[in-house]
């Protein structure tokens, strides 16, 4: 159940309750998630990272970290149905992860994260344990991966779906809203990982210090590469498509988008584990595209493709996915609304649509213009280079809790910082 690495307790002692040990790698959250608490861990923090999962999956390289799987699983869906707490959050609750975080609350912190809007059930028993330290109790920071109210209401009003299964979505916006405002408004600090989120969720948390952590990248950078004549005309999408947003996103974009692309002689490479019911859906309607599965190694079907999409109509936030795309230099086609967080300097370099029509029709008229295609992936992968640095963002956090420290617990408060380790 337990992996603790050997870390000295140098600077700031910091408690995060995630919803998953993020390990191995397979998702945008999981990815933001480790690499945030890695980064902050490289300052010199001691960071003791909670969640479900096997620490077993956790690389030797994630050094300065220490890893608590929570045991036994998750709450039964069904059960999580009749809970006050939304479907992320009640499946978490679980007695064995109450037991967990009741020992780890028994020590002395000087931050505690709560990860993710899911990661909310925990946030009565971390209020009790800063009042009990009352002067020496710790920052309470919550790290949101997107502004939950917005998507899940943009979900319950557009989803093309049963009418059972849409007021369930409503059932759950209403729970997702009131959990994400509490935790909020409850909070010491908040970070978000796009502008947009922390204008949308500091104006609901209305006195709450709030800052923007975008991504960073640790992944590969791929040798460089010229699209030619020879490259075939095909664009890629990837991502892990079990979350239900990520399925009603796709099914809207493939319905739209293979046939046009049948008929424009353009491929279509889909590289993410679907649904068994969904792949069987979309087995019977497309013609262009190919469904990969999981794949460990994407270097071959990158290099073999002209263009990568980001279609998501429903649902905000930051799109790691346009940095694998961008570092393995495939130029990018996208929507204005999902590309929030990227900057204007990167977005410059995007094929980008205001709808699904508009960014199918964009795919079509440039999949030959092969010298703009190289111009785009070459000036993306230029800014994206000195931009999205995660040891930056392990400063930046450690600073703002440091911020918080001083000045609405005291100047006695402050801890010593090993900024140097994070160059």
């Amino acid at each position: 159940m337990q992996r603790l690495e050997a870390v000295a307790p140098v600077g700031l002692k910091c408690l995060w309750i995630s919803r998953y040990v993020p390990y191995p790698l397979d998702g945008g959250a999981k990815v933001y998630s480790a690499k945030l608490a890695e980064s902050l861990a490289a300052t010199g923090a001691t960071v003791r990272f909670l969640g479900f999962g096997d620490t077993n999956a956790v690389p030797s390289d994630a050094a300065g970290m220490q890893w608590i799987g929570v045991p036994h699983g998750k709450r039964n869906e069904i059960a999580a149905l009749f809970s006050s707490l939304p479907n992320a959050a009640a499946i978490d609750a679980t007695s064995a992860y109450k037991s967990l975080l009741d020992e780890q609350l028994r020590e002395r912190w000087d931050a505690i994260v709560l990860d993710g809007y899911g990661s909310g059930w925990a946030l009565d028993r971390c209020l009790a344990h800063c009042a009990r330290r009352r002067r020496r109790r710790p920052v309470l920071v919550h790290v949101s991966h997107n502004d939950e109210e917005s998507v899940w209401f943009s979900l319950s009003r557009q989803a093309q779906t049963s009418l059972p299964r849409r007021l369930a979505f409503w059932q759950n916006y209403l729970k997702v809203r009131a959990l994400e405002r509490r935790v909020a408004r409850n909070v010491d600090l908040l970070t978000t990982i796009t502008e947009e989120d922390r204008q949308s969720l500091s104006s609901r948390a209305h006195s709450v210090r709030s800052m923007t952590l975008t991504p960073g990248y640790a992944g590969e950078t791929a040798r460089p590469r010229v699209i030619t004549a020879d490259t075939p005309r095909r664009a890629i999408v990837v991502g892990s498509f079990f979350w239900v947003m990520k399925q009603e996103n796709l099914k809207r974009f493939l319905d739209a988008a293979d046939p046009i692309f049948q008929r424009n002689g353009i491929g279509l490479d889909i590289v993410g584990e679907v649904p068994p019911a969904l792949l069987e859906h979309f087995s019977t309607r497309c013609q262009a595209t190919r469904f990969h599965g999981f794949v460990d190694d994407m270097t071959d079907l990158m290099s073999q493709a002209r263009v990568a999409v980001v279609p998501e109509v429903i649902g905000g936030g930051f799109k790691l996915k346009f940095l694998d795309y961008i570092f393995a230099r495939v130029p990018v086609a996208t929507l204005h609304q999902a590309a929030a967080g990227l900057p204007p300097s990167l977005r410059e370099h995007t094929l980008a649509g205001d709808d699904l029509p508009e960014l199918i029709e964009a795919i079509v008229a440039h999949i030959d213009r092969l010298e703009q295609l190289n111009q785009m992936q070459q000036h993306a992968l230029d800014v994206a280079s000195a931009m999205f640095r995660w040891e930056d963002r392990g400063v930046q956090l450690g600073e703002a809790i440091a911020n918080v420290q001083r000045e609405q617990f005291g100047a006695s408060r402050q801890v010593t910082w090993g900024f140097g380790r994070a160059g």
